[in-house]
């Protein structure tokens, strides 16, 4: 299934929430220190609810120690910088998808390792900066899943 990086991430409860949806989803979780908050935030507890037990996450020292673990996966990178639109992609299951955080997005020289088909943006109106960290990964997350055929989900009950 896919993996959501999230590449220095400051903010508790927009973590807690990507935590979630990833046990809804089967994304696998992967943070990358430093982080603007400890594991056991209540913040971060509080918006995962209980449902850090049922999300794969693992922490890295660095991007360098992610692209180590998963040498195969592609990287796409979601920043407003982006060169293409983040349904113009197919996703396959073994993307990785990229995050920066909060308050400044991912650093250009990320963006820039990257050829511009993998460098994504979300369209939004004019004269706003950007979505909640949590939205963004949410609708990218369900957009690559919706792709790949929603694997892995069963009907409600």
């Amino acid at each position: 299934m896919l993996g959501i990086v999230l590449y220095q991430p400051e903010i508790p409860p927009n973590t807690g929430n990507i935590i979630r949806l990833c046990a809804n989803s089967g994304a696998r979780l992967h943070l990358v220190r430093p982080l603007g908050f400890s594991l056991d935030d209540a913040q971060l507890r509080r918006a995962g609810l209980d449902y850090h037990e049922y999300a794969e996450l693992k922490v890295y020292d660095s991007l360098e120690e992610v692209r180590a673990a998963m040498p195969a996966a592609r990287w796409l990178a979601f920043s407003t910088r982006g060169r293409t639109r983040y349904d113009a992609v197919r996703y396959r299951p073994d993307d990785l998808l990229l995050y920066g955080p909060e308050t400044r997005g991912l650093p250009a020289e990320l963006l820039d390792a990257l050829p511009p088909e993998q460098r994504l943006y979300l369209p939004q109106r004019p004269g706003v900066r950007s979505l909640n960290l949590s939205n963004a990964v949410a609708v990218t997350v369900y957009e690559a899943w919706r792709q790949l055929g929603y694997e892995g989900s069963a009907p409600r009950d």
